[in-house]
């Protein structure tokens, strides 16, 4: 499998994202800058979590109109897989390549945490390493991720399939418990009308070595190996 990670100023998680590739791998990523223009041929673009501009207008607004999300849009329609993780799923969203948009947390407060997710959809190349309804641990470090879009919109994406994840209890308890953000319908992560690009809030690669207290986030990246082997 042939990877990208692009690297906005303020990126601060496009490190870690490209090791735990390079661990599922064998081989690293290549490190793309938001200036550049140009992609070589890939299998997979990651939009990486951080502060991509320092979240000036809005989280991800201006990282949306760097030059290099003109090809990976196109990237996309092509049908190359695309995963936004936190400031990625922002940048995702202003981009126009998913509905909705990110807005503050419900309690006005950066939350830095682990949470638990539920499996909603597990027939994507991102999520095949899980099962449907499995419930997952991952960190979340955010200051705008509720999930906002409108009712249409919302019903649209559970009717196609193309929630991915769900925020959740410990135990799987859909409800406002188990909603750290108030995204509408403890939404977490959403997928495209072809279920090519995947845009969620927590982090799987913060959680994808024993040595950080689980691995609950490695399934992801094995499943992406495995897709595009």
């Amino acid at each position: 499998m042939k990877a990208a990670v692009i690297v906005f100023p303020g990126s601060n998680c496009d490190r870690d994202v490209a090791v735990a590739l390079q661990r599922a791998i064998g081989t690293p990523p290549v490190m793309v800058w938001h200036r550049d223009t140009a992609l070589p041929d890939l299998d997979l673009i990651v939009v990486p979590g951080g502060f991509s501009y320092g979240d000036y207008l809005r989280a991800g607004a201006m990282a949306a109109h760097s030059p290099i999300m003109r090809e990976v849009k196109v990237r996309a329609e092509a049908g190359v897989a695309v995963l936004g993780i936190c400031n990625g799923f922002q940048v995702l969203t202003e981009a126009g390549m998913l509905p909705g948009v990110l807005m503050r947390n419900v309690d006005l407060k950066f939350l830095c945490k682990d949470v638990h997710l539920k499996v909603d959809n597990n027939d994507t190349p991102f999520t095949r390493g899980y099962r449907l309804g499995q419930i997952l641990r991952m960190p979340i470090a955010h200051n705008e991720g509720s999930y906002f879009a409108d009712s249409d919109t919302i019903d649209r994406l559970f009717d196609t399939g193309r929630v991915a994840f769900r925020y959740c209890t410990p135990q799987g308890a859909i409800n406002g418990t188990g909603n750290p953000n108030g995204s509408q319908r403890s939404i977490a992560g959403i997928l495209n009308d072809r279920g090519n690009v995947l845009g969620l809030m927590p982090h799987p690669e913060r959680l994808a070595e024993p040595q950080h207290g689980g691995t609950d986030g490695r399934a992801m990246f094995k499943g992406l190996v495995e897709a595009f082997s």
